[in-house]
């Protein structure tokens, strides 16, 4: 989050509703998978129900296959109080941040306390969730966290997810030399364990295992781009669509969702679809190829991970 975020209108932001109309279309064209990020978004009242609502596309779509996975990004704050509804209602996993387990450098780094983030990963564990823990690494910051997370993950049986810093920060801070390559933090982990490494399908993460026995990811996109492979697309809150992590500009979907939604036109449906379908098919090439004076105009806390 920058220092001092432009807090969006509600009127700015898509409805349930029309969140629900996107995601229904989307399982429509074949999409088997969505995860709900943020910002937080256990801040935002009503996320449980609208996971009961996504459940329901499970036997939605292309020959009936549906919806197969629904996930979560979340700071993990206050997932000690939402954990058991978020598995009742159908989540089937988790994704956690994670930056430091040290409490003091972690309070550094988010501005909140440690402690309710622990809480809430063993929350989740107790109802069931798959869990994943992402933790952002930067030089000089948390590196040092690298082989205490892996014990720890080891221990608690949580596998993680190690991410290069990206230059998608609130305030624009990012420097190529705070990277923390996945060469750097693999030169770290082989010095206690056995590092092999796995093929990497359309996720993000490189997989690798340590011991043969701990699976481990590195999501590297600054010093190995997987944007060839990724086959990820984006949605914002006040609805605009991405096909890339790293693209400049998104697409404006409000107004047609609206004109859907009030219409019910096939026609108004089809514009919908060719302006996303449009999108897909002329996907940007992703961060190897954006020139460095790019000015981003906006940042992770409003896109997602």
């Amino acid at each position: 989050m920058p220092q001092h975020p432009e807090w969006l209108a509600k009127k700015e932001l898509l409805s349930f509703e029309s969140l629900l109309a996107f995601c229904e279309l989307m399982v429509e064209q074949g999409i088997e998978s969505i995860r709900i990020t943020g910002g937080e978004p256990l801040m935002r009242q009503g996320v449980v129900h609208f996971i009961q609502s996504l459940h329901h596309l499970r036997d939605y779509g292309l020959n009936g296959n549906g919806l197969k996975r629904i996930s979560m990004t979340s700071n993990g704050h206050y997932l000690a109080k939402y954990a058991q509804d978020l598995k009742q209602a159908g989540l089937d996993d988790i994704n956690i941040s994670l930056d430091s387990l040290d409490e003091q450098q972690f309070y550094d780094l988010t501005q909140k306390q440690l402690a309710p983030v622990l809480e809430g990963i063993k929350a989740a564990q107790d109802v069931g969730l798959s869990i994943k823990i992402n933790t952002v690494l930067i030089k000089g910051i948390n590196d040092n966290q690298i082989l205490p997370l892996v014990a720890w993950g080891k221990r608690e049986n949580l596998p993680i997810r190690f991410i290069e810093y990206m230059p998608l920060d609130g305030d624009a801070q990012w420097q190529q030399h705070l990277v923390v390559t996945e060469a750097e933090i693999l030169a770290q982990l082989s010095t206690h364990y056995q590092v092999t490494s796995h093929i990497q399908q359309h996720e993000p993460a490189r997989m690798y295992r340590l011991d043969d026995e701990y699976p481990m990811g590195i999501i590297s996109t600054i010093s190995n781009s997987f944007c060839g492979q990724c086959d990820r697309l984006r949605l914002t809150a006040k609805g605009e669509f991405f096909s890339c992590l790293f693209s400049q500009n998104g697409i404006a979907l409000k107004p047609l969702l609206d004109d859907w939604l009030r219409s019910t036109s096939p026609n108004d449906k089809n514009s919908l679809l060719q302006r996303i379908q449009h999108a897909v098919w002329h996907k940007q090439a992703g961060y190897p190829y954006l020139k460095p004076t790019t000015v981003r105009k906006i940042s992770m806390y409003a896109l997602g991970g």
